[in-house]
């Protein structure tokens, strides 16, 4: 038997390594998972009808789809974290991205958190991860998402990323270089 990618099925919990940023306001992390329908990555395949993004369902009872979020802890980088709250919650693997931005937000208790946001191309679905029993996740559209995400926020950083990717693609068409799989420039073409 091969073990591969084992992820520990506990996530972490308590919030006595939770970062804060000078204001006092509880910084949080999350990801976009993305992936391209066929699972092929390419510049051909960067229009959004082509794209698929991963939703999960809230912890809480009728509160909607979100994208995987939580605690940047003082013992990670950010983008290790963001991984973290991904496998976590959506039991996925992939890339981590250039951040797609930052919000300053009001949670329902008038608490304030600092919420970063990162893409990540999904390059492995898990079968076991730490909350698979507490939530169900969800591949679905763009435009989907636009719809069923329960935080304006994260439909602004959806929207980011969907302009980002089409940016790059016109970007990519107006170099006419040459592409590998991943729409990435080959060397001999450099």
């Amino acid at each position: 038997m091969e073990l591969k990618n084992i992820v520990g099925l506990v996530s972490r919990t308590g919030r006595h390594k939770q970062r804060y940023n000078f204001h006092g306001h509880r910084q949080v992390v999350g990801c976009i998972p993305y992936r391209y329908k066929g699972g092929i990555n390419g510049k051909s395949q960067v229009d959004e009808e082509e794209m698929e993004v991963l939703v999960i369902t809230s912890q809480r009872k009728g509160k909607g789809m979100l994208f995987p979020k939580g605690g940047w802890e003082t013992d990670e980088l950010i983008e290790s974290a963001a991984l973290r709250e991904t496998v976590e919650e959506a039991g996925v693997v992939g890339d981590v991205e250039c951040s797609l931005g930052k919000w300053n937000i009001k949670n329902k208790n008038n608490n304030c958190s600092e919420c970063h946001m990162f893409p990540l191309l999904v390059k492995e679905q898990l079968e076991f991860w730490p909350e698979k029993d507490s939530r169900q996740r969800l591949w679905i559209s763009v435009r989907e998402a636009r719809k069923v995400c329960q935080y304006w926020w994260m439909t602004e950083a959806l929207e980011k990323l969907v302009d980002r990717l089409r940016a790059q693609v016109k970007e990519d068409i107006t170099d006419n270089g040459s592409f590998n799989q991943g729409g990435v420039k080959s060397k001999s073409n450099l």
